[in-house]
């Protein structure tokens, strides 16, 4: 392990980390996720995906607890994570990102980061207010760990400028480098590439993929299906709450349902359509013909939610 990411957990033989169950959520008369059921090994890269409304932010939400299910579990190394708290989910190892970026931001980069150190801190109100050489010793730690996490994702030489002033990417990387502060087992990672260019995708993709080398397993929302279906080594396909696919990227790009969901009911039997393509589908879906990007209706009782 190098001085980037330190995984708490070690050891060579997979291991199943996470086991969701059965997980239902609803708002209201919405339906948002039913009897949803995966699981994630350790060293995996696992993509979630699904068409806008189809519940992935919702359980990104669920399984870090902002939001409690109705049914179901959400076993993650031993821990119930429906019973938890937020801040319990990331001291028993669980961080994530946001879709829309979450950051400080009148703080500089470098404090961003060790806020992200919290959870794994010993001094309290006392030591903060006697400053004894222990907290000192600690503050330094934390402010060191953090310099050392700006590096691991590219942006050290920023460490001093607020976070309102980095350009989207630096500020996408910055909460990357926030969560990898609480030491997670489990990254949660939801659209990092969104409104990214080619170029900052590559870095970005590099970046996941040296941590996922470092001992940290990932749990990716993306709609950069170019992204995805080069990264991910399992996927699940979200559609109305529901789990539609789950599989190898190669299965899931030629599954008939999967393409149906994003391109529109009958697409998989349209000529020369054989694979859900590998770009971003939500641009290809808008790109397409009226006639061609008809969706099937939402079951009954439920209409689509906002990821």
């Amino acid at each position: 392990m190098n001085s980037g990411v330190t995984a708490r957990h070690s050891g060579n033989m997979p291991e199943l980390l996470l086991v969701v169950n059965k997980i239902s959520k609803r708002f209201g008369g919405l339906q948002a996720l039913s009897d949803v059921s995966f699981g994630i090994c350790k060293g995996d890269i696992y993509g979630l995906i699904g068409p806008n409304g189809a519940g992935k932010t919702t359980l990104f939400n669920v399984l870090t607890s902002l939001y409690r299910p109705e049914m179901g579990t959400a076993n993650f190394m031993g821990h119930q994570l429906t019973r938890l708290k937020p801040h319990e989910i990331a001291q028993v190892g669980i961080a994530r990102s946001f879709q829309n970026i979450r950051l400080f931001a009148n703080l500089t980069a470098i404090e961003n980061v060790m806020i992200g150190r919290h959870v794994r801190t010993r001094a309290g109100v006392w030591g903060a207010i006697v400053r004894n050489r222990a907290t000192q010793a600690e503050e330094r730690a934390i402010e060191a760990r953090a310099y050392e996490l700006l590096e691991y994702v590219g942006i050290a030489d920023r460490a001093n400028d607020i976070a309102r002033s980095l350009s989207y990417g630096d500020q996408r990387r910055l909460e990357i480098a926030r969560a990898l502060a609480t030491e997670p087992v489990l990254l949660a990672l939801d659209e990092p590439a969104a409104g990214m260019n080619p170029s900052e995708t590559a870095v970005l993709r590099q970046l996941i993929e040296k941590i996922r080398s470092d001992g940290v397993t990932v749990l990716l929302i993306e709609h950069d299906m170019k992204l995805v279906m080069g990264l991910c080594n399992r996927l699940l396909v979200l559609e109305y709450g529901r789990v539609l696919a789950e599989g190898k990227p190669a299965e899931i790009q030629r599954n008939p349902r999967v393409i149906e969901a994003y391109l529109g009911k009958g697409a998989a039997a349209e000529p020369g359509v054989e694979s859900v393509p590998g770009g971003d589908l939500a641009a290809q879906t808008a790109a397409r013909p009226p006639q061609a990007t008809v969706q099937t209706a939402p079951p009954a009782g439920q209409t689509r939610e906002p990821t």
